[in-house]
């Protein structure tokens, strides 16, 4: 089982450092070139006039307001000395606060200030503070500045938003540029879950009452603090059950949003109900998760930015609230695509990426944009098999290495072909393993787990009749493993015309399992030993069809089985000297049989045996073949043998015989005579 698998998105704030991109542009102001009209230069102006000042800013979050309450002790004094002839003052002051704030109130002791927007751009909001009261010489003043960030709602990816479930703000120092002091205090009500980067920023401290507090020391350039805060609390989700409709059955699915964002149900739902459909028609699978889905609406904390999570053994889908189409597509591709299918990361996030595109497009998803292989992420590319664990590898690679994989998907979608690549997965889904035997009659032969790098090249060439080693060499091996892919084109070119000469003998499955596992040495062996076998089948083979005899199947069955290629050659052997006996046996065969011979051949059936001895061949029982052969080569060799001793024995039967009968007949002569002669002296 893989862990769970995460998404990243390239289009929308990643968390922390992800969201701090999109707001570069107010942690950069300090920096900036100093022109006119840019919050910084009225700053700036200010001090270079001899006004500085210093804040004391405390950012109070408020989300049952949408808001947060940002009060700003400000400290305005008048660096300039009066002389004779002039004297200096200043009443009003330029400060650049937050985009989007609003309800800006101003107070000072023993004055009626003033305060009004001067300017309002996407980055910033410049405000014209007036003093109610000249500022002379050497003097100091406390202004008492408050105004809210708002929360207005609008995008999912925007950068402020305030809420029971999200808080997500940035915080300004504020002062003088150049000028030493000030402090920023965050404040968030009990139940938060907090995350920040912020340079020069404590630990936070969290009272009696769960309010959470983070307080900076004096800030030696407060134009240059900045912190993005994005902050969660766990609470109950608002559920809806959807039950979605695709071939062949229903998906139910609960989905979780937070109570105060319906928009992401919304359009989370919505995604959904028309993408599982157009997934599982491109993928060419049927849903196969078990368990009901849950998808549950989330804050990212990994600090490379991954923006969903799945999680197979759970079955639940973790979406970020600002993930946009693809990243959604592509976490509902993870339920096919979820380590059980193909093994290796970038092949998981690959296709899935793929699968997502070709979703979006069939349901109208303008929004949905995949990972991009820019010039920047090439540079930092790595061999995709060198890709590693989330969080193995800097945040740039992470995103060199998902684009990558996108791109090796859709070139291999591309050469496949939508239905061959479909066929792939179904084969994977099946347990077919690849180099299944050709026209196997036999049970299917099963792989044993989903295929890696490898097992993919070898299904995706087999069902598509397609190469693909130049992409895997291009993209997916690390330099040690190149050299594999030239060994296995030996190998399989060699198996391939082994199994051609095999012919309808089928090769044992230890050749095939040698080439799945990439064992190139052993396949190479293999074929060796098979060659070896089959030179001796064909040997059989002409032998026994010069002979007129039918060879058995020992030898077939002892080469396609666990005997191995040595047994089949020690049959083959044996098979060889049956024939060679039976062949003797037929040259010993009489031609013109004689009286004599004849005679040695009565009762005998020489051909009889030789017919025997060539069933028995072909049945396999070598043994008897040879026994009945023998018999007939002594048969025909002994005939004359035979015949004449026969002759012999009957001439001396003769003889004895006609000798009895004349003893006999001389006996009953002489008997006759003695009785005739008593008879007549009687």
């Amino acid at each position: 089982m893989l862990a769970p698998t995460r998404r990243r998105t390239a289009a929308t704030p990643r968390a922390l450092g992800v969201v701090l991109a999109l707001v570069a542009a107010f942690a950069a102001i300090p920096g900036i070139a100093l022109v006119p009209g840019t919050p910084l230069s009225a700053q700036t102006a200010n001090a270079a006039t001899g006004l500085t000042m210093t804040a004391d800013a405390r950012y109070v979050v408020d989300p049952a307001k949408h808001a947060v309450h940002v009060a700003v002790g400000l400290t305005a004094t008048n660096q300039r000395t009066d002389t004779k002839t002039r004297r200096y003052f200043f009443d009003q002051a330029f400060l650049a606060v937050q985009p989007g704030t609003t309800n800006f109130k101003v107070t000072s002791p023993g004055a009626t200030p003033a305060v009004r927007v001067q300017r309002r751009t996407a980055t910033y909001t410049l405000l014209r503070i007036d003093f109610g009261k000249q500022l002379g010489s050497g003097a100091s003043r406390r202004l008492n500045l408050s105004f809210d960030i708002v929360d207005k709602g609008g995008a999912p990816a925007r950068t402020t938003r305030i809420g029971s479930s999200l808080v997500s703000f940035g915080a300004w120092g504020f002062g003088s540029d150049g000028v030493r002091g000030g402090t920023v205090t965050v404040v968030f009500p009990a139940g938060f879950s907090v995350d920040v980067e912020a340079a020069g920023l404590g630990a936070p401290t969290t009272d009696a009452a769960g309010t959470i507090t983070y307080r900076t020391g004096q800030l030696a350039d407060p134009l240059s603090f900045f912190a993005y805060f994005v902050a969660d609390r766990p609470g109950s989700f608002t559920e809806t059950v959807l039950q979605v409709p695709v071939e062949g059955g229903v998906i139910p699915i609960t989905l979780r949003a937070w109570p105060d964002d319906p928009a992401w149900a919304k359009r989370v739902s919505s995604l959904l109900y028309d993408g599982l459909p157009a997934l599982a028609s491109a993928i060419g699978l049927p849903w196969g998760v078990e368990q009901p889905l849950i998808v549950e609406e989330s804050l990212s904390r990994s600090a490379s930015g991954f923006a969903g999570r799945y999680n197979p053994p759970e079955g639940r889908i973790e979406i970020a609230y600002y993930a946009d189409s693809f990243v959604i597509l592509h976490e509902a591709a993870h339920a096919w695509f979820d380590g059980s299918l193909v093994a290796d990361r970038w092949a998981s996030e690959g296709f899935a990426s793929w699968y997502a595109l070709q979703a979006a497009t069939t349901i109208g998803a303008k929004d949905a944009r995949g990972d991009v292989l820019t010039k920047e992420l090439e540079a930092v590319r790595i061999p995709l098999n060198a890709w590693g664990p989330p969080g193995a590898h800097e945040r740039i690679v992470e995103d060199a290495e998902y684009a990558a994989a996108l791109r090796v998907a859709g070139l291999v979608a591309e050469r496949a072909g939508a239905e061959n690549l479909a066929a792939v997965w179904q084969a994977v889904k099946a347990g077919r393993a690849p180099y299944q035997p050709a026209g196997a009659g036999g049970a299917l032969e099963s792989a044993t787990a989903a295929p890696d790098w490898r097992g993919l090249l070898d299904l995706l060439e087999e069902r598509t009749g397609e190469p693909f080693d130049d992409l895997w060499t291009a993209w997916v091996v690390r330099p040690e493993e190149a050299p594999l892919l030239a060994r296995r084109t030996t190998a399989r070119t060699a198996y391939a015309e082994l199994t051609a000469r095999a012919a309808d003998w089928r090769l044992p499955r230890v050749v095939r399992d040698a080439l799945r596992t990439w064992q190139y040495d052993q396949v190479l062996e293999l074929v060796a030993g098979a060659n070896r076998a089959l030179d001796a089948r064909d040997a059989v083979s002409t032998a026994a069809a010069d002979a007129g005899l039918t060879p058995p199947d020992r030898m077939r069955t002892a080469f396609e089985g666990p005997a191995g290629f040595d047994a089949a050659v020690a049959e083959a052997d044996a098979e060889l000297a049956t024939i060679a006996a039976w062949r003797d046996a037929a040259a010993a065969r009489l031609v013109g049989v004689g009286p004599i011979e004849g005679l040695g051949l009565w009762s005998s059936d020489p051909e009889h045996a030789l017919a025997t001895a060539a069933e028995a061949f072909a049945a396999g029982d070598l043994r008897a073949s040879v026994e009945a052969a023998a018999f007939a080569k002594g048969t025909w060799g002994s005939a004359f043998e035979v015949g004449r001793n026969r002759v012999i024995a009957i001439v001396g039967t003769l003889g004895a015989l006609l000798l009895g009968g004349w003893l006999a007949i001389r006996w009953i002569r002489d008997r006759t005579v003695r009785r005739r002669t008593l008879v007549a002296e009687g």
